[in-house]
C-alpha cells in the first residue's frame, strides 16, 4: 500500500487532506481514484490506513479507517555525519541510509573534502536531497523521515554530539593495527533509545589532526571490518550492522 507523510495541519479529525507534490503522484503516477486505500503518515510517527474520498485538482481528501500499530524505526537514533565527498555519492547514502534507519544526516565540511558548497548551492542540493529521502521513506515505509541538517564544520560537528550516548568515526588506520577497536564492541555498550553519532570522513578519510580532535572530544575511533571501504559504503554499513545487532541478533 502506497505511503505518504502528512504535514500536521492537514489532519483534520478522522481525515487527511493532502495537497503539494503528493497530489500528482496520487493522481497521475498511481492513478488512484475514490475508495482506493493508502496510508498516511503524521508528524510524530503515527500511522493510519485511509480511504481516499475525493479527488480534485489540487487535493486529495482521505477518511482516517484505522490506526496502525507498527515498530519499524531503528530501536536507537542513529544520526550519520558525513564529510562532504564529490559528485553524487551523498544521493546514495541519503536514499540508502533513509531504507536502513538512519535518524538523521549531517554534511560536514573536512580537510579532505575537496567540494565547497555557498549558500545559493546548498539551497538547490538541500530541495533535491530531502525530496530523497522523503520519497526514500515512503518506499521503504518508514514512520519518520529522517532530518537533515545543514553543513557544518568539524568544531560544530563536536558540539552537536555533545548529547549522544555514544560518539564514534570511521578511521582507516584503526584496520591495519592489531589492537582495534570494533564496531561490535561499541554496540554492546548501547542499549535501545539511545542515540549514536556516527561520523564518516570524505574520499581520502580523515587527517591525523581531526582524527585526534575528534578522540580528544570523546569519539571512539572504530574500524568498520577489515577492508577499506568507499565514503559511500561506511555509513551503510555501519547503520546494516546495528539494524542486525539490535533487531534480527537474539539478544
Amino acid at each position: 500500500m502506497q505511503r505518504y507523510f502528512i504535514p500536521t495541519n492537514a489532519w483534520k479529525e478522522n481525515k487527511v487532506v493532502i495537497t503539494g507534490d503528493d497530489v500528482h503522484h496520487i493522481t497521475r503516477v498511481m492513478r488512484f481514484t475514490s475508495g482506493d486505500k493508502i496510508i498516511c503518515n503524521d508528524e510524530n510517527g503515527k500511522a493510519a490506513q485511509c480511504e481516499i474520498s475525493r479527488v480534485d485538482t489540487d487535493y486529495v481528501e482521505a477518511a482516517v479507517l484505522e490506526w496502525m500499530e507498527e515498530k519499524v524505526e531503528l530501536p536507537i537514533d542513529v544520526t550519520i555525519a558525513h564529510g562532504i565527498p564529490k559528485g553524487d555519492k551523498l544521493d546514495l547514502v541519503f536514499q540508502k541510509g533513509t531504507e536502513l534507519g538512519a535518524y538523521a544526516f549531517i554534511p560536514f565540511k573536512a580537510e579532505r573534502s575537496v567540494v565547497i558548497w555557498d549558500t545559493k548551492k546548498w539551497e538547490k542540493k538541500s530541495n533535491r536531497f530531502n525530496k530523497i529521502i522523503k520519497e526514500a521513506s515512503e518506499q521503504s515505509h518508514r514512520n519518520k523521515i529522517p532530518h537533515l541538517m545543514d553543513p557544518m564544520t568539524i568544531k560544530e560537528i563536536i558540539k552537536e554530539s555533545s548529547n549522544y550516548h555514544m560518539k564514534i568515526f570511521a578511521y582507516e588506520e584503526e584496520a591495519k593495527v592489531q589492537d582495534y577497536h570494533t564496531f561490535g564492541s561499541v554496540l554492546k555498550e548501547m542499549d535501545i533509545k539511545q542515540k549514536l553519532f556516527v561520523c564518516i570522513g570524505p574520499e581520502g578519510g580523515f587527517s591525523s589532526e581531526e582524527a585526534n580532535l575528534l578522540k580528544d572530544n570523546g569519539f571512539h575511533a572504530v574500524r568498520l571490518g577489515p577492508r577499506i571501504l568507499r565514503t559511500e559504503t561506511a555509513p551503510l554499513y555501519a547503520l546494516a550492522a546495528i539494524s542486525y545487532h539490535f533487531e534480527e541478533l537474539e539478544r
